[in-house]
């Protein structure tokens, strides 16, 4: 999120965030020493469930996930529910259509990486569309364009490139070192991101972060209420739905194969 009063503050706090992730990954990929990775088990069929959850550094990750529960319930749960009961609807929608806006770019450069041209122009005319709103109505779903999930996690797997390990990170939540990578150039297409000063920009830009992250938590309180009481092992729930959501958004990629003409036209 970013929460600064300059432009090179601005950037400084991005750099800073990218170096932690980066300093993590650094972290675990030296090996997983200690309490930090988990062995792999000697019985042939623990070691083959072992090896389909992909998670060798399952004692880290579920202490990053308890963290991430702790600070949810010590302050991100009630911000998020407080927004959910006082803030009208209509409003919340529009904060979310804004956020979704202005990740379209970053899609439409993932498109275009994918070779999917079909997605990659309902990407542009929905950034072109919406933007005559400010970003706030979603213009572009009533004219045919609608939303899709593409970025570069996704196109890097799209290329041949493998996961690596899966990784629950603070902030981030459940990833893998490919994903995560996606995620930091995802963050450099991004053109929110790059604001000058002046013209009450960076101002915006705080406001559109910490109003996104709002909305997030307040979309997310309800499911997160019901893993914990209905999961016996929320941490093993949430990393399979991840993982099987995630091959989804990759395997609909795989078989877009669409012309380029919207389904209206």
């Amino acid at each position: 999120m970013a929460c600064t009063g300059s432009t090179k503050q601005h950037h400084r706090g991005r750099l800073t965030a990218l170096s932690a992730l980066v300093g993590c990954l650094a972290l675990l990929s030296l090996g997983g020493c200690g309490s930090l990775h988990a062995k792999p088990p000697t019985d042939p069929d623990d070691l083959a469930d072992y090896k389909a959850v992909n998670d060798p550094y399952e004692p880290f990750n579920r202490k990053m996930f308890s963290l991430n529960m702790w600070v949810y319930h010590k302050a991100l749960r009630p911000v998020g529910r407080f927004w959910k009961n006082n803030i009208p609807q209509p409003i919340r929608t529009s904060v979310a259509t804004l956020n979704e806006t202005w990740r379209q770019p970053a899609v439409f450069f993932s498109d275009v990486g994918a070779g999917r041209p079909r997605r990659a122009g309902d990407s542009f005319m929905r950034f072109l569309l919406n933007m005559t709103t400010a970003g706030f109505y979603d213009v572009a779903q009533h004219l045919g364009y609608k939303q899709h999930e593409t970025d570069p996690g996704m196109v890097m797997a799209l290329w041949g490139v493998k996961s690596g390990p899966y990784i629950f990170l603070p902030g981030l939540g459940p990833t893998n070192f490919r994903d995560a990578a996606g995620y930091a150039i995802g963050q450099g297409l991004t053109p929110i991101n790059y604001v000058p000063r002046g013209y009450g920009l960076i101002s915006f830009n705080w406001g559109y972060n910490i109003l996104g992250t709002f909305n997030t938590f307040a979309d997310s309180t309800d499911q997160l209420d019901q893993l914990e009481h209905q999961s016996l092992d929320p941490y093993a729930f949430m990393r399979s739905a991840w993982q099987q959501q995630r091959q989804s958004q990759i395997d609909t990629l795989k078989a877009d194969h669409r012309a380029t003409t919207p389904d209206w036209y």
